[in-house]
């Protein structure tokens, strides 16, 4: 059971991702920066779940679109700012932007423009971690249309045979760029997660629009891994939807927009955490009210601190490249 404080700071963490999201996505449309932006409005409950059950210590590997891991894991809203803004004092340096953001210093081993490039990066870290002895797991976030790459197969047959900690969440949000989930026919299975008995990998299947089913979920794969239990490795199936576009700018030709923000405010994870909180007497209505002030002051925050800073010197640019 989640204490008091722990579902304050789960439900702030969640309405970080989405009010970063709602100001990334504002400040692209307005030219404010440059840069491809991909949000994670819609799915905040998944990387705030999984993260909720891991420690500092432990390693996140990312897709392109990786804001809301990021902040999931505990990285400081003021540098992704700058990031996005390409300002030196980016958690990047400017240099990575909203599609390659990273913060080694949580964990966070970046997000990735290559379609299913995070499966490595965290069985390589998983590994890492069994040489070093730290006790650290390592996750990999990844969608449908990832889920199709053979670098996911060969991640995960090294996982499993190497019995490694790592735990495969797959954002199963119903569209892969542009093709759906449902009625493309590019998909072998119904359920993504299947894949993982070929691996002897247990597998957990959620809503992935509830906070507590994703939470309890992650939890169970994150105790098996740390404490060494069979191969170790895990599958988590999240099924979410994305109401906003693959990319800032992308104007979804492939489906009615206006009806695909509806869909999610008729499922939002955030209201339905608030719901269900005050339904079981855990929280109050009036506990909300202050978070959602606060973190509309980090924001603002975040964003005076991204215009207010330096641009990189052109001295860097040869630097952090390696031949």
């Amino acid at each position: 059971m989640l204490t008091r404080d722990e579902l304050l700071r789960h439900y702030e963490t969640m309405v970080k991702i989405r009010k970063f999201d709602l100001e990334a996505k504002r400040g692209r449309e307005a030219g404010d920066f440059l840069g491809n932006v991909h949000i994670y409005v819609g799915e905040e409950a998944i990387a705030t779940g999984v993260c909720a059950c891991l420690e500092r210590k432990d390693y996140i590997a990312s897709t392109h679109r990786g804001h809301g891991h990021t902040i999931a894991k505990g990285a400081d809203l003021k540098p992704m700012m700058a990031e996005l803004y390409g300002k030196a004092t980016g958690c990047c340096g400017g240099k990575g932007g909203s599609q390659h953001i990273a913060d080694f210093s949580v964990g966070m081993l970046g997000a990735n423009g290559i379609v299913g490039g995070g499966y490595g990066l965290a069985v390589g870290a998983a590994l890492a971690a069994r040489y070093q002895k730290t006790g650290a797991i390592a996750v990999v976030f990844f969608g449908d249309g990832a889920a199709n790459r053979g670098t996911f197969h060969e991640a995960a047959n090294m996982a499993a045979a190497w019995r490694l900690p790592v735990i495969f969440v797959c954002e199963n949000n119903g569209i892969a760029c542009s093709v759906d989930f449902a009625t493309s026919g590019q998909q072998s299975v119904e359920n993504l997660a299947d894949r993982a008995a070929g691996y002897h990998m247990p597998s957990e299947i959620v809503d992935g629009n509830d906070f507590f089913a994703v939470y309890e979920a992650a939890n169970k794969l994150v105790k098996r891994a740390r404490e060494g239990e069979g191969n170790c490795c895990g599958f988590l199936e999240c099924k979410t939807f994305r109401p906003g576009p693959h990319i800032i700018g992308d104007q979804q030709p492939y489906r009615d927009a206006a009806k695909a923000w509806q869909h999610m405010f008729e499922d939002d994870c955030i209201a339905r955490f608030r719901e269900r909180c005050v339904a079981e007497g855990w929280l109050d209505e009036s506990d909300f009210a202050p978070i959602d002030a606060r973190v509309d002051e980090m924001i603002a925050e975040a964003v005076r601190f991204a215009r207010e800073s330096p641009y990189p010197d052109a001295s860097k640019l040869y630097e952090d490249i390696y031949d």
